[in-house]
């Protein structure tokens, strides 16, 4: 395809003619990363021009504040084509991605050394808060603890635009529509990153103690040997305040959570999330994310009332069992 405008002696003048710095300084410098991306295929020479890295990197800093920081930008600098692989991998929301063929076979201990977070947290498209952390990845803690990654410090607060009213006030509901939250994981061994946060929450609701208000941004990931299980990538942001006073974020977390709702260890995560890296996107949206979770909640009633019934029948069989042995052994008795 080649682009034409319109001159003004009425002919016509192919984009080619137009100089390449016209090209990048006054017309793909304006695109955000889906058109650029949509531009590459317009000709050849587009193509050479939309691939330069700046142009990638200002965008991925423009997207995701934390991409600015130096462990961040080293680590998307050996990738293969830098900031515009990066982009491709973290922009697209996991939504029932397809795992790759390797995965149906038994998992292997993970080989990566550290994984890198780049957390960025908005209110109303503004940036209220954003943070590097980096996390050690194979001492023996972390692989058979539970996995949990913390964003804020002990006693840390983050100060949100927005007056705490109560939890019958409309701050949950702004909450629910305006605060969006991304947490890309890296793998510098890798090369590959995953954004694991949904685009908005899934869910809301009131801590059953503290009457703080939680908002879940959850991906559901296939997991077992064929992925015929699922489990939920759960980022967890916590805000509260003083009635009246200024609305804080207390607690931002992330953690993955089996259908028996039990919290994976680091190497069971380290799994699955090296899967999702390496695994299809899809596009997605606030419905199918909504209707995704949904799905999960769904699945983890069927899953503990199915354990549940089976429990029931081994303690039957049990009894029965136990009644069997007891009778034989009567009767033998008498018997004597």
């Amino acid at each position: 395809m080649t682009a034409k405008t319109n001159d003004q002696g009425g002919g016509d003048t192919s984009i080619s003619a137009i100089h390449p710095d016209i090209i990048r300084s006054h017309i793909l410098n304006r695109l955000d990363g889906q058109t650029l991306a949509s531009t590459t295929c317009a000709s050849k020479q587009l193509h050479s021009l939309c691939t330069e890295d700046n142009l990638w990197r200002d965008i991925c800093n423009s997207t995701w504040a934390s991409t600015a920081d130096r462990r961040v930008s080293d680590a998307i600098s050996n990738f293969p084509s830098g900031h515009r692989s990066f982009y491709s991998q973290s922009f697209p929301t996991l939504h029932h991605l397809r795992l790759p063929k390797k995965s149906h076979q038994q998992r292997l201990p993970p080989e990566t050394s550290e994984l890198i977070s780049a957390v960025d947290i908005y209110y109303d498209e503004k940036l209220v808060y954003s943070k590097v952390l980096v996390t050690e990845t194979l001492s023996g803690w972390f692989l058979c603890s539970p996995f949990r990654l913390d964003l804020l410090d002990p006693k840390e607060t983050v100060p949100a635009p927005l007056k705490f009213d109560g939890k019958e006030g409309s701050c949950r509901a702004l909450l629910e529509q305006q605060l969006r939250v991304t947490w890309i994981l890296i793998d510098p061994k890798k090369k590959r990153a995953v954004n694991v946060a949904s685009m908005t929450p899934v869910e809301t609701r009131l801590h059953w103690l503290t009457e703080d208000i939680q908002l879940r941004f959850a991906t559901v990931l296939p997991a077992g040997r064929c992925g015929e299980d699922l489990v939920q990538c759960g980022v967890v942001v916590t805000c509260g305040g003083k009635e009246g006073g200024e609305l804080q974020v207390r607690e931002v977390t992330l953690q993955v959570e089996d259908m028996e709702g039990k919290i994976l260890n680091g190497n069971d995560s380290l799994g699955i999330l090296h899967e999702a890296m390496e695994g299809e996107r899809k596009k997605s949206n606030r419905d199918i994310e909504r209707e995704s979770y949904e799905k999960f909640l769904k699945t983890k009633v069927q899953y503990r009332e199915r354990k549940q019934r089976r429990e029931r029948s081994l303690d039957m069989i049990c009894i029965a069992t136990g009644v069997t042995i007891f009778l034989a052994l009567s009767i033998l008795i008498f018997l004597r």
